[in-house]
C-alpha cells in the first residue's frame, strides 16, 4: 500500500508539473513578446563589475555614422517605405526574433536557456551566435535583390547574377556579417577577405 501511495503522489507532482508546464509556456511566450520589444531589455543583464550585455554591440547599432551594418538597421525605418503608417525603428528583435513559428520557437528556446544559466549564475557572454539568422529573417525586409538593370558595360555585382538568387547553400549573414566592423560602406559593409572564401565553394580561382 505505502508502495502504490508513493508511486500515487509521483503521478501527482508530475501532472502538477505538466499543469503548470502548459499554463507558463504560453504566458512566458506573450510576456517575453512585450518586453523583448524595448532595445534596453535585450542588453539590460549585467555580468562581471556591471558591465551590460553586449555592450560594444549595442554602441555600434546606436552608433550615428555606421561602422557595421547593424547600424545602418538601427537608422532606418520599419517597414522600409517611410510613408507606412505604422514605420518605427528597427529593434534589435526585429531581427533576431526568428519569422516563422519555428523560427520563434528556436529563439524563445534558447532565451530560455540563457535565462537559466543567468539566474544560476554561469551565464557567459556568447562571443558568437549559437543559432545564426536564417534567411527568412533576412528575407522579410530583403525580399529581393538588385532590381535595377546592370550597367552592360561594368562587371555585375554579386546579386545581379540571377544564379545568386537561388539556393547556393550560402546563408546571409556567412557574407553580410552584421556586427563585424571593417566592412566596406559601398558595399553593404561586406569584407572581401571573408566573401572570397565563401565564393570558393562554386569558384576555384578563388581558394
Amino acid at each position: 500500500m505505502k508502495g502504490a501511495a508513493g508511486r500515487s503522489g509521483r503521478v501527482g507532482w508530475i501532472a502538477l508539473g505538466a499543469v503548470l508546464a502548459l499554463l507558463g509556456g504560453p504566458l512566458g511566450w506573450v510576456v517575453s513578446d512585450r518586453i523583448e520589444q524595448n532595445n534596453d531589455f535585450c542588453t539590460s543583464c549585467h555580468l562581471t563589475r556591471e558591465i551590460p550585455l553586449h555592450r560594444e554591440i549595442r554602441s555600434d547599432f546606436d552608433a550615428t555614422q555606421p561602422g557595421v551594418l547593424a547600424a545602418v538597421h538601427g537608422a532606418a525605418r520599419w517597414p522600409r517605405s517611410e510613408a507606412a503608417a505604422d514605420a518605427r525603428d528597427f529593434r534589435c528583435i526585429d531581427c533576431h526574433g526568428g519569422t516563422s513559428l519555428v523560427g520563434r520557437a528556436r529563439v524563445k528556446a534558447l532565451a530560455l536557456r540563457d535565462l537559466f544559466w543567468y539566474v544560476t549564475g554561469h551565464f557567459e557572454e556568447p562571443t558568437g551566435m549559437r543559432w545564426p539568422l536564417w534567411d527568412e529573417d533576412c528575407a522579410k525586409c530583403h525580399s529581393s535583390f538588385e532590381e535595377s538593370e546592370p550597367d552592360p558595360w561594368a562587371s555585375p555585382r554579386f546579386h545581379q547574377l540571377a544564379v545568386h538568387n537561388v539556393d547556393l547553400g550560402v546563408d546571409c549573414v556567412e557574407c553580410h556579417q552584421v556586427h563585424r566592423a571593417g566592412g566596406n560602406p559601398d558595399a553593404f559593409f561586406v569584407r572581401a577577405a571573408w566573401v572570397r572564401g565563401q565564393c570558393a565553394r562554386c569558384h576555384a580561382e578563388f581558394e
